[in-house]
């Protein structure tokens, strides 16, 4: 076989969804951090619905992201591969079929304008037949349903910080 004829993997681009929130980059990075529980949209977005009593980000690297229940049940999203605050933090994603990965970036325009970008990428990992299969949202990788989330998600965090003040959090 020659190097023309060698056929390569198709690349599985990553998820890019970014908003832009009038806020400074520290107020937006710590609303996501510390009230992710109270405007992260549980239903559908999480595994268990109606019974998670709240979410946890634990500040630090190897920390876990996870929800926990009503009953004490706790399920984990994932860990912090990156942790620099205010500015990103990349975590391990492992709601999906096999681990992704996802990083949020905090950049600051202006004193009180941020752009959040959040990237889920790594979907080389899973097949053609979990790339399909639906998520939360209907559509999975390939029909869109991830890429609808993270719009769903990103405007539920704008909507966050823009009613919230930085005195709020300290």
């Amino acid at each position: 076989m020659t190097d023309t004829a060698r056929v390569l993997p198709l690349r599985r681009p990553p998820i890019r969804r970014s908003t832009l929130v009038r806020s400074s980059a520290d107020h937006t990075f710590r609303v996501f951090v510390d009230t992710i529980g109270t405007w992260w949209p549980l239903q559908p977005y999480s595994a268990g619905k109606e019974r998670v009593d709240e979410v946890t980000v634990e500040p630090r690297v190897d920390g876990r992201v996870f929800e926990t229940w009503h009953d004490g049940t706790e399920v984990e999203w994932g860990r912090l591969l990156a942790w620099e605050p205010p500015h990103r933090l990349v975590m391990s994603w492992t709601p999906t079929p096999a681990p992704t990965e996802v990083e949020l970036t905090f950049a600051a325009l202006a004193p009180a304008l941020t752009r959040v970008t959040v990237e889920h990428r790594g979907w080389e990992s899973l097949s053609e037949e979990q790339l399909a299969r639906d998520c939360a949202t209907p559509g999975g990788y390939v029909g869109g349903g991830f890429t609808r989330g993270w719009t769903t998600i990103l405007g539920r965090l704008t909507a966050a910080v823009e009613q919230t003040t930085p005195e709020e959090h300290r």
